[in-house]
């Protein structure tokens, strides 16, 4: 894309507008009609600047900036990556409502924004995700049930970032943003971005992952403060699901949240986050631009969150039914689907088979979870260190002592289980 895209002036009739716009005390606790209006013109569908591929009815559209030369074979493996996606997202949701779970994160309804997003990344590239991304780490080959057993309490994930391209979930809202930005800065300093020699393909590039509530976290603006300062090529994606908990997107910025990135000094986009295709293409230009030392970049994938934010949350105490039947006529997978069969891509016996294969993951998925073993008490003292050390050990010794003196403690001196 041309310069002149990202380094315009903003329209006059913005600058008129929120000039008439009165701004209550920083403190008030509803912002006025006017702000809501001039803060988040077009939000509700996405604005005139939506990047978009494939309409709602799966028609294929064009775009100047980001068309895509994708096979028949490709668009069916998409689909079939959102479909099992789904699957297994649903029976962690029906495993935690069965008490098998402690808690489980859906990603209903942004199946398409990870897929598209997690196909853009070449083996070599970083991802760091937040606890939500199952369907990134799909792309990068953890098995959904290496996801359990962090849902579970048995593990704080089983798969290893060095081998996968992908970072552990991360808990603690927006984090993930300062370590990839340290992680890509690494990348950089070490020769791994720019090079047009032997092999331009051996560039890296990392992607965070992140949702519209984490903008409000310091860690998410002084990770991009940092990759702006330093050129490092990291693309920021951040899906947008309308909802962080219980707070809509107004409440969080009184502009688009792709629009950030002006104050930064990097390119920002907003693409169709239900639209698989729209968001593999913005999200290849982005690595692309970031690999060959053209970043940071911010990508706001418009999207809905169509459960609630986790299962302790219960969504309809905030969330109007008529705003989710909307959006359900957007669904990703959906809207693939009726793409596949009008330009007859897929047959039904394809569907069929795709949705036989989500059953056998399903099962799997189960049997995997109710029979997972459970952790001995000397695991929380293990990897610690990369070496073990004395203070840690002896806190073991002494913790397995202690449970070995109660008669009915199940455990031997050794800590196993009897």
């Amino acid at each position: 894309m041309s310069p002149e895209h990202w380094t315009r002036p903003s329209r006059p009739d913005d600058r008129d507008r929120l000039a008439d716009t009165a701004v209550p005390a920083a403190t008030s606790a509803t912002p006025t009609r006017e702000q809501v209006i001039a803060g988040l013109r077009a939000t509700s569908e996405g604005g005139a600047d939506l990047v978009q591929l494939l309409t709602p009815e799966g028609q294929r559209v064009s775009h100047p900036d980001f068309d895509i030369d994708i096979t028949d074979e490709q668009l069916r493996g998409m689909y079939r990556d959102m479909v099992l996606v789904r699957r297994a997202d649903r029976e962690g949701n029906a495993l935690q409502r069965q008490g098998q779970l402690g808690i489980w994160v859906p990603l209903l309804g942004q199946e398409a924004a990870q897929i598209g997003a997690g196909r853009a990344m070449r083996p070599q590239d970083m991802a760091f995700p937040s606890y939500r991304e199952h369907g990134v780490a799909w792309c990068r080959g953890i098995d959904p049930t290496e996801l359990l057993g962090i849902f579970r309490g048995t593990d704080h994930g089983s798969w290893d970032p060095n081998e996968t391209g992908m970072s552990l979930y991360t808990i603690v809202i927006g984090n993930q943003c300062v370590n990839a930005t340290g992680y890509a800065m690494g990348q950089k300093f070490e020769g791994k971005v720019g090079n047009s020699g032997d092999d331009p393909a051996s560039n890296e590039a990392t992607m965070v992952f992140f949702g519209d509530g984490a903008t409000s976290q310091g860690d998410v603006h002084e990770g991009m403060v940092w990759a702006s300062v330093y050129d490092a090529p990291v693309v920021f994606f951040c899906q947008n699901n309308q909802w962080a908990i219980s707070e809509p997107t107004e409440r969080q910025s009184r502009v688009p949240l792709y629009e950030r990135a002006k104050g930064y000094g990097f390119p920002g986009i907003r693409v169709d986050g239900n639209d698989v295709l729209a968001t593999l293409a913005v999200s290849q230009w982005a690595m692309n631009e970031a690999r060959q030392g053209n970043g940071p970049l911010l990508i706001e994938a418009f999207t809905y969150r169509m459960d609630a934010h986790t299962t302790s949350d219960d969504a309809t105490r905030y969330r109007l039914d008529d705003e989710l039947e909307a959006w359900k006529l957007k669904d990703p997978i959906e809207r693939l689907r009726a793409h596949l069969l009008r330009e007859e891509i897929a047959d039904q016996e394809f569907f069929d088979r795709v949705d036989s294969e989500a059953d056998e993951l399903a099962a799997r998925f189960r049997e995997f979870c109710v029979n997972m073993p459970e952790p001995p008490p000397e695991r929380m003292f293990s990897a610690v260190y990369a070496e073990e050390s004395p203070v840690v050990a002896a806190q073991r010794e002494d913790y397995l002592n202690y449970l070995a003196g109660f008669a009915d403690s199940g455990h031997d001196t050794e800590g196993s289980v009897r």
